[in-house]
């Protein structure tokens, strides 16, 4: 594995290496695959006689399904694999390929395949595939309907074609198989510079399919003047309707946070301040929010700062949009980064990652009642070799911590 982990006292980004360019056709009489593998070289990463292996990916996105399977997907050589566990991640499926066709599948930094389980069993995937002008790309969707035996042939979801900015993809699905994209866009910005009109930063864009993904409504604005380069926070809320969290440009470069609760699957609401570190900057910041929303309808997001007198991450809560947020929580030694948020119940839990100078660590706080008091932090997670960001999952009232390391991939209860 190729990870190599730069940590900043602003902002830390995650720089990776592909493990080579030639797809590996896929055995599926090998056996079942451990989840912690030896670390593997470069020369086994390349080699089409080995089985893919999970080592040779810098990122794994995990979800359970409504029946405690665990599912993971990653990238090697350019496709995505998904392996599946019944045992809570102490062994794993041999890999199945998605697209069987090579495509510049991004996945690295806040870049990585989405994966969301519907309640029918349907195995929905998204990702943002690489074009060959810098900083553009596709938003890109596969499905599988027979439990993750086959998936059908991929297709672009934004319907402008332009090559152009679609990229940091998110995913969520709905209680009745709902399925809901939504994306970073720079349609409007280009529309505006031909026009020869100022746009700052790009627009949230999302489509939505109400048949399991057969087939998507057209493409749709949430909000004009995201950040170009940030990850968003998207989740379905206790009405069974989309909330989308991301970093907004307000007037004067201000690139703080912002949340819309949709008013049905086809009318997002208007754009709520999150937070006012008011944070002036010329630059995309790519360090997005982190949302999770309770079975009482409370949101919490989790954000970072890099504002001179407001600088580092902060959580924050909200029971309805009249209110708005609570005052923010701020956590974590200077240089954390990727702040992640999941509410079970009246327990949330935070994750983010930080550097002690020879350890690559994932500090953890939890509360208990909602997020109004919080515990102190504590390390989770420590590696001595390179090491994604981790991620947060719950199945049965228990929360669980996803963790990429280039020794192996990590996946436990909390």
């Amino acid at each position: 594995m190729k990870l190599s982990k730069l940590f900043s006292a602003v902002i830390g980004t995650l720089f990776v290496t592909a493990c080579a360019t030639d797809p590996i056709p896929l055995d599926q009489s090998r056996p079942s695959a451990l989840p912690q593998q030896a670390t593997v070289s470069a020369a086994d990463c390349a080699s089409p006689q080995v089985l893919p292996q999970i080592n040779c990916s810098d990122t794994v996105t995990a979800s359970f399904d409504h029946n405690g399977k665990l599912w993971i997907v990653w990238v090697q050589q350019q496709h995505i694999y998904l392996q599946a566990s019944d045992d809570a991640g102490r062994h794993f499926s041999a890999p199945v390929m998605v697209n069987a066709e090579a495509e510049a599948v991004a996945a690295h930094g806040e870049y990585r395949p989405k994966i969301k389980i519907g309640p029918e069993g349907n195995i929905y995937l998204t990702w943002t595939q690489s074009l060959e002008k810098r900083h553009t790309g596709h938003i890109r969707f596969s499905r599988s309907t027979d439990g993750g035996k086959s998936f059908s042939r991929p297709v672009t979801v934004n319907d402008n074609l332009d090559v152009i900015s679609h990229r940091f993809d998110a995913l969520a699905v709905g209680k009745n198989g709902e399925v809901f994209i939504a994306w970073l866009d720079a349609r409007d910005k280009e529309k505006a510079k031909a026009a020869k009109q100022e746009f700052n930063g790009t627009a949230v864009y999302y489509a939505w399919s109400g048949d399991g993904g057969e087939s998507f409504h057209p493409n749709r604005i949430v909000a004009p003047h995201s950040c170009e380069c940030c990850r968003l926070g998207v989740e379905i809320d206790q009405n069974n309707l989309p909330v989308v969290m991301w970093r907004h440009v307000y007037d004067g470069n201000i690139r703080d946070h912002a949340l819309s609760r949709f008013r049905d699957w086809n009318t997002p609401g208007p754009a709520q301040r999150v937070s006012s570190e008011n944070w002036q900057i010329d630059a995309c910041p790519h360090h997005g929010p982190g949302l999770s929303i309770a079975d009482d309808g409370r949101v919490h997001g989790v954000w970072f700062s890099g504002a001179p007198d407001r600088q580092g991450l902060f959580y924050g809560h909200a029971s309805d949009a009249a209110a708005g947020f609570s005052a923010p929580h701020s956590f974590g030694n200077p240089g954390a980064k990727h702040p992640q948020v999941l509410a079970e119940g009246q327990r949330v839990v935070v994750v983010w990652s930080e550097f002690d100078g020879s350890h690559n660590l994932v500090k953890l706080i939890q509360s208990d009642d909602g997020g109004s008091r919080w515990s102190e932090p504590e390390t989770a997670e420590s590696s001595l070799v390179a090491a994604d960001d981790a991620f947060l999952l719950s199945h049965g009232g228990k929360i669980y911590l996803s963790w990429q390391t280039a020794g192996g991939y990590r996946f436990r209860a909390l």
